[in-house]
C-alpha cells in the first residue's frame, strides 16, 4: 500500500551533538573535506548508503548510535573543531573585507566615498550547489552554484535568488535500445538543507503575485546556507494556491511556454519580493547591485521600476535608476538559445488587471521588443530585456563577448560591433568543489616528483574504474539484464590505459558523436595493441529533444557492441555525484563543439584542475588559454564554403590525427625512469600554470572590480533627482538628434604637405547640433587601418574640442589634432555621440551622427 502523505521525522540530536544540526545545514560540507569525513564518521555504511548527503544520513541514524557518538570524546573533540573552524569561516573578515578602495580610518567595505557594494543579489534559473540539492541542469546552475560558494569565500555579500523545483531535473536512464528514459523523483524540502523563510510571529514568508482573471500565485522561501551566502528559493507548492499555480515550480526547464513564463515572472518580480522580505527580517543589507544570470530572471527589474514608481519617480527615471544597479550575463551564443514569448501572452500578466497595474502595459512590452533588423516584433525577447534594464553586461568568456556583441549589435545601430557594450568575464570553478581530495593535498606540485605525480594520476583512474564499473552495472540492470548477463563488466576499462573524458549537455552543436564519424577508426584507436584508448561518456538530452535522445542512443549502441564495450561507455544520469569522479580520472577532457557555439566550457577548466590535459575546439575558454603545455587545438573548418557534414568529417578527421599522432605516442612513451617524462610535465604545467586561470575565485574578483563596484557607484549617483535630470536629458537628446550632423571636415598637415609617418593632421569639423549644446555631445576622430572597402580596423578614438559657435545657422566649429602613428592604408571619420557623465558607454543611448564623404574632402589619408 501507498501512503497519501510523506513527511519526515527528524532525529532529536542528543545535547553534545547539537552543532551537527548547523554542519549539515550549511552547504559548506559540499566543498570541505574535514567536515565530510565527520559526517562518515557517525555511520559509514549510512553516509554512503545516504548518498553523502548529511541530512538524510542524521535522519537515518538509530538514536543508540547517537548516545554512543555523544559519549565518544574523540568524536566530540573533532566535532568542536569542525564546528570552530565553521564559525571562522562565517564571521572572519576575508579578501572583501580587507578591500581599501577609497576607505578612511576605521572605515569598513560599505563605508566612505569609494566603499563596495553593500550588497549584490544574484538571480538565475538555477544553481548547482551540491548533489544533495538537485536543482541544477547543466553548466548554468554549475556555475551559478561556483559563483556563490567563491563570492562567501572572498567574502562578497551576495544573497542568491532562485525557484525550488519540487521534481528538480530529471534522472536519465537508458531503455534496452538504449533511448534515453526520463524519471521525476519528488523533492521533499524537509528531506534537504533548507529552512523555511517566516515572518517574526512564526508564520512563513508568502510571496503573492497577481495573475490575470483574478487570480494569486503564492510562494514560499526556502533559506539554503551556501557557506556566508543565503540561497532564497521560492517554491509555489502552497496549499492556498490552486493546483495549476501550486506546479508552477515543478520541474526546472519544464511544459510549455505558458507555464515557463509563469516561472520568470516569479523568478524576477517575486524574487526581488523574497530578497526584500529577507533583509527585512535578517537585517541583511539590501542589495545596491542586482546581477541576473541570463535572461530567465530578467522581470526583476520591472519589480524594481515599480517600486521605485510607487515611491513618486516617473516610469522614465525609474528605468535610469534601475539600469544603473543592474548588471546582465549572457550565456547563449546563439538566438535560439534566448527564451522568446508571444507579446500577448507576456501582455496578458502586466497591468490593471494583472501584476505590476502602475506600469504602462506598452512600456513593459517595448523592452522586450526586437526592435532590430530581423526581429520579430510579435515576440518578447528576454535577453534584449536584460539588455535594456542593465547599464553593464557581459559574456562568459573573451571569445562569447565577442559573439554577444555581433549577436546583439541590431540594439546600438550605427555602432560597429567592438563598440557594443558587453563586456565579458570568462568564467571559472569553485575548486574545493571539484579537486580531489588528493589533488588538493598536493600542495606543492613543483616540490612532488614525476614518480609521486603518476602514482596520483594512476590512483584517480584506479577509482574512475570502480565507479564505471559500479555505475555501469547499475545501469544496466535497469535496462533489463540479469546478472548472468553482466560478468563482461568487471574487465570494462583498465587503470593503466589512456582515459578520456567527454561529459556534457547533448544539444546537436555539441557533438556528442563526432568521435564516431569514422567507427572503424575509433574501434582501431581503442582495441591498439600497444598504445590503446578507453572512453567514458556522460551527457543527458533535453526531455522534449528527441534528436539529442538520438545522439545519445547511437552512441550506445556503439558502446554496446562487445567487441569494444570495454573500452568505451556511456554513463546515464551524468550528475555532480559522478563529475567528482569522472574530472580526476580522466587523463584528456575532450571537447568538439561547432565554433564558436560554446560560450564557456567550464567542464575541462575543472578537469584541468586535477592535472587532466584538455583536448579542444579552439571555443569558449580554450580560445582563450589555450597553450600546447596544457595540452591540444583540435582544427576547425568553419569556412563559409564548408557544409555541415563536410566540416564535420573534417574535423572529425584531425580529432582522430591528434589521438594517433600526438596524444597517444605522448602518454604511452616512457623515459630513462620509466615515466611518461613529457605527459608528466604536461600535467605538471596544467595544475601550477593553468589551473589558477580557471578558478571562480578570479572570476568573482572580476565581476567585483569590473561591473559590482562601478554599478554600485552609479546607483549611488543616481538619486531621484539625478535619475529625474538623466531621464529628461535622454529625451531632450533624442528629440534633437535627427538636427544632430556633421556638416564638414577639413583636414591640413601641420609638418608638410604629405601624410607621413610621425605627422600631425589638423583637422576641423563643422557640426550641427539641433539645439543641443557642447556640453550635451563629444565630437570624435575615428581613425585606424582601413580595408580595400575603406572599412576602419583597429580603431582609436581622438575627442574635438568646441572653438566657436554657435554661427547664424547654430552650428559649432571643432578643432583637433590626429596623430599618424601608423603607415600603410589609413582613414578617419568624424562622428558625434551624446555625451553624459552618467553614462557607462559611449553606446549606451544608441545614438550618433557620422560624416558622410560630400561633408569632408576625401574618404580617408593614405600614408606611404
Amino acid at each position: 500500500m501507498k501512503a497519501i502523505r510523506r513527511f519526515t521525522v527528524r532525529p532529536v540530536l542528543p545535547e553534545p551533538l547539537a552543532p551537527l544540526h548547523e554542519l549539515a545545514h550549511n552547504l559548506r560540507w559540499s566543498w570541505h573535506a574535514r567536515t565530510r569525513d565527520l559526517f562518515a564518521a557517525v555511520d559509514p555504511d549510512r553516509w554512503a548508503a545516504s548518498g553523502r548527503d548529511p541530512v538524510r544520513l542524521l535522519g537515518d541514524v538509530p538514536p543508540e548510535r547517537l548516545a554512543e557518538l555523544a559519549a565518544d570524546e574523540g568524536f566530540l573533540t573533532e566535532l568542536a573543531a569542525v564546528g570552530d573552524d565553521l564559525n571562522r569561516y562565517l564571521e572572519d573578515d576575508r579578501w572583501y573585507q580587507r578591500q581599501g578602495h577609497g576607505q578612511g580610518p576605521g572605515q569598513g567595505p560599505g563605508q566612505g566615498p569609494g566603499r563596495l557594494p553593500e550588497a549584490v543579489a544574484y538571480f538565475s534559473p538555477e544553481f548547482g550547489i551540491a548533489a544533495a540539492l538537485p536543482q541544477y541542469s547543466g553548466g548554468l546552475g554549475i556555475l551559478a552554484g561556483d559563483h556563490l560558494k567563491a563570492a562567501g569565500d572572498l567574502g562578497v555579500p551576495l544573497i542568491g535568488v532562485g525557484l525550488l523545483y519540487r521534481h528538480g531535473y530529471f534522472r536519465q536512464s537508458l531503455s534496452r535500445d538504449g533511448w534515453q528514459q526520463e524519471t521525476y523523483p519528488v523533492v521533499d524540502p524537509d528531506e534537504l538543507p533548507l529552512t523555511l523563510l517566516r515572518e517574526e510571529d512564526g508564520r512563513p514568508v508568502r510571496v503573492a503575485l497577481a495573475l490575470p482573471d483574478g487570480r494569486r500565485l503564492l510562494a514560499h522561501v526556502w533559506q539554503a546556507r551556501v557557506g556566508r551566502v543565503p540561497l532564497l528559493l521560492l517554491d509555489s507548492d502552497v496549499e492556498a494556491n490552486s493546483a495549476h499555480e501550486r506546479e508552477v515550480t515543478d520541474r526546472l526547464y519544464g511544459g510549455g511556454s505558458g507555464h515557463r513564463l509563469l516561472q520568470e515572472i516569479l523568478l524576477g518580480i517575486g524574487g526581488v519580493r523574497a530578497v526584500r522580505a529577507y533583509c527585512r527580517l535578517t537585517g541583511h543589507p539590501a542589495p545596491e547591485v542586482f546581477h541576473t544570470n541570463e535572461g530567465h530572471a530578467g522581470f526583476l527589474g520591472l519589480e524594481r521600476i515599480a517600486e521605485l514608481v510607487a515611491g513618486g519617480l516617473a516610469f522614465d527615471a525609474a528605468l535610469e535608476a534601475v539600469r544603473a544597479g543592474a548588471v546582465f550575463t549572457t550565456h547563449t551564443p546563439v538566438p535560439a538559445g534566448i527564451d522568446r514569448f508571444d507579446r500577448e501572452l507576456v501582455a496578458r500578466h502586466f497591468g490593471p488587471a494583472a501584476e505590476l497595474p502602475a506600469l504602462d502595459v506598452e512600456r513593459v512590452l517595448a523592452l522586450g521588443t526586437e526592435t532590430y533588423p530581423g526581429g520579430d516584433p510579435n515576440v518578447f525577447n528576454m535577453a534584449v530585456m536584460g539588455l535594456r534594464l542593465a547599464q553593464r553586461a557581459n559574456g562568459v568568456s573573451t571569445l562569447h563577448g565577442s559573439v554577444s556583441r555581433g549577436m546583439f549589435a541590431g540594439l546600438w545601430p550605427g555602432f560597429d560591433p567592438e563598440e557594443v557594450p558587453i563586456t565579458s568575464v570568462t568564467n571559472g570553478v569553485h575548486a574545493p568543489t571539484w579537486v580531489a581530495p588528493e589533488v588538493a593535498e598536493t600542495d606543492v606540485i613543483d616540490r612532488t616528483s614525476d614518480q609521486e605525480l603518476w602514482a596520483l594520476r594512476r590512483m584517480l583512474r584506479g577509482r574512475l574504474v570502480e565507479d564505471v564499473r559500479g555505475r555501469l552495472a547499475a545501469s544496466w540492470r535497469r535496462r533489463g539484464a540479469g546478472g548472468a548477463e553482466l560478468g563482461w563488466i568487471d574487465g570494462v576499462l583498465d587503470p593503466d590505459v589512456l582515459t578520456i573524458g567527454f561529459a556534457r549537455r547533448v544539444p546537436s552543436y555539441k557533438r556528442l558523436t563526432l568521435m564516431l564519424r569514422d567507427p572503424d577508426r575509433l574501434t582501431r584507436l581503442l582495441l591498439d595493441p600497444e598504445r590503446p584508448v578507453q572512453i567514458v561518456v556522460a551527457g543527458k538530452a533535453h526531455p522534449a529533444d528527441d534528436s539529442g535522445k538520438r545522439l545519445i542512443q547511437e552512441l550506445v549502441r556503439f558502446s554496446d557492441d562487445p567487441r569494444v564495450r570495454h573500452r568505451i561507455v556511456f554513463l546515464p544520469d551524468y550528475g555532480m555525484a559522478l563529475a567528482r569522479t569522472l574530472y580526476p580520472g580522466c587523463d584528456v577532457w575532450l571537447n568538439n563543439p561547432l565554433r564558436p557555439l560554446e560560450a564557456c566550457g567550464t567542464s575541462g577548466m575543472k578537469a584541468a584542475l586535477n592535472g587532466c590535459l584538455n583536448l579542444s575546439v579552439l571555443d569558449g575558454w580554450w580560445d582563450e588559454w589555450y597553450g600546447p603545455d596544457f595540452g591540444w587545438a583540435i582544427p576547425t573548418a568553419d569556412g563559409a564554403a564548408t557544409d555541415d557534414d563536410r566540416r564535420d568529417d573534417l574535423e572529425a578527421a584531425a580529432l582522430y590525427d591528434l589521438l594517433e599522432r600526438r596524444v597517444t605516442p605522448r602518454f604511452y612513451e616512457r623515459g630513462a625512469d620509466g615515466l611518461p617524462d613529457r605527459w608528466i610535465g604536461m600535467v605538471r604545467s596544467t595544475l601550477t600554470r593553468l589551473g589558477p586561470k580557471v578558478h571562480a575565485e578570479r572570476m568573482v574578483r572580476e565581476y567585483v572590480e569590473r561591473l559590482y563596484v562601478p554599478a554600485a557607484h552609479a546607483h549611488r549617483a543616481l538619486t531621484p533627482d539625478a535619475a529625474r535630470e538623466l531621464a529628461a536629458w535622454k529625451a531632450r537628446t533624442r528629440a534633437a538628434w535627427q538636427g544632430v550632423s556633421v556638416d564638414h571636415v577639413e583636414a591640413a598637415a601641420a609638418t608638410g604637405a604629405t601624410a607621413e609617418l610621425g605627422a600631425t593632421l589638423g583637422l576641423r569639423v563643422v557640426a550641427a547640433l539641433g539645439g543641443l549644446g557642447p556640453e550635451d555631445v563629444e565630437v570624435q576622430v575615428v581613425a585606424g587601418r582601413v580595408d580595400a572597402e575603406d572599412r576602419i580596423t583597429d580603431a582609436t578614438t581622438v575627442p574635438l574640442k568646441p572653438v566657436s559657435g554657435p554661427d547664424t545657422e547654430a552650428r559649432w566649429c571643432y578643432e583637433g589634432p590626429l596623430p599618424l602613428h601608423r603607415t600603410g592604408p589609413y582613414g578617419y571619420t568624424v562622428r558625434i555621440l551624446p555625451a553624459h557623465p552618467l553614462l557607462a558607454s559611449p553606446a549606451e543611448t544608441g545614438l550618433l551622427a557620422v560624416a558622410s564623404r560630400a561633408s569632408g574632402e576625401g574618404a580617408g589619408v593614405l600614408m606611404r
